[in-house]
């Protein structure tokens, strides 16, 4: 059986610095303790990233169970795998029904909202909004949608109650550990926000679902936290590929996937940073929807929902 030790490696890795931020570094300052812990939870929310695309074993009861403990414990390991595969499905990227993980909305959804969640999400929808707002905006969104079918959906049920697992051994932990869950709720907010930089602007709407993933060529500390997803189209076109290959793979064919992406690509994250700190990159409702057709088909359907992203926070 083939196993990906640099995989297994970065996982036991993650854990043990995970261990130090809640313990022995919290101890000698709560606020290195806080910042080291968080990376641990962006690094193990990567990796579960690569769980659920089969790595680092060929079997995914035994990615799984490498997960399980609840490090990010707003969204089980099961509903991650299950709203992100469907976002795998590249012909319906950037969706607002369809894509899980779309940040887009119906036009007709958007013109039925009050302002103050207009501004709210215009400023969401800027880098510096999305690492502010978006943690609290897509957690509660996230949370809202999964109790509207915890009452109906009993795969969704049974992933939950799963979930309570994981939970367990974080209390277990962090009930005599110096942090405590103050101190963990911090450090969870923090991850979430350096989540959203590589989530703000990996999918942009086009008319050709080929180019509507990004290239991030950044080979510095946020890629390897991110597991090199910031090459975001070699990853979508081979999910099957660990992280430490993308790279490879890219600098092997690069004028391939950026045709092939129509050039949607950022040299950097320094580079967005630069252009989308205050300047949002995209607008919130879905340019490239016909608005009244979307809303007659959807209300017609009886599925308008006040706020249509579905994914993960």
């Amino acid at each position: 059986m083939a196993i990906e030790w640099p995989t297994l490696a970065v996982l036991a890795a993650t854990y043990v610095l995970w261990a130090l931020g809640t313990t022995i570094l919290y101890t000698l300052s709560p606020v290195l303790g806080v910042i080291v812990t968080a990376v641990a939870i962006t690094q193990y929310s990567s990796l579960q990233h690569e769980a659920l695309h089969g790595h680092p074993f060929p079997h995914a009861r035994w990615n799984e169970v490498l997960v399980f403990p609840a490090l990010y414990p707003s969204v089980p390991y099961r509903r991650f795998r299950s709203t992100h595969l469907a976002h795998h499905h590249d012909p319906v990227l950037t969706d607002p029904y369809d894509d899980p993980e779309s940040n887009y909305l119906d036009p007709v959804v958007w013109a039925r909202l009050p302002h103050w969640l207009h501004a709210v999400l215009r400023a969401n929808n800027t880098l510096l909004g999305r690492m502010i707002i978006g943690p609290v905006l897509g957690n509660l969104i996230w949370l809202r949608s999964e109790a509207r079918l915890l009452r109906r959906d009993r795969a969704v049920q049974r992933d939950w109650l799963l979930h309570l697992g994981g939970l367990a051994l974080l209390v277990l932990w962090l009930v005599p550990a110096p942090m405590g869950w103050v101190g963990y709720l911090i450090a969870f907010y923090i991850a979430a926000a350096l989540l959203k930089i590589r989530t703000f602007l990996e999918h942009r709407a086009h008319d050709a679902h080929r180019a509507r993933t990004v290239i991030v060529e950044d080979r510095g500390p946020l890629a390897l936290l991110f597991l090199n997803n910031n090459l975001h189209v070699v990853h979508h076109m081979h999910p099957q590929v660990p992280w430490y290959r993308l790279p490879a793979m890219y600098a092997a064919s690069r004028n391939h996937y950026l045709r092939r992406n129509d050039g949607y690509s950022y040299r950097s994250y320094a580079q967005i940073f630069a252009r989308h700190f205050l300047r949002a990159k995209d607008p919130v409702p879905h340019p490239l929807m016909v608005a009244d057709a979307a809303y007659t088909m959807r209300r017609n359907a009886g599925d308008v929902p006040e706020l249509s992203k579905k994914g993960t926070p």
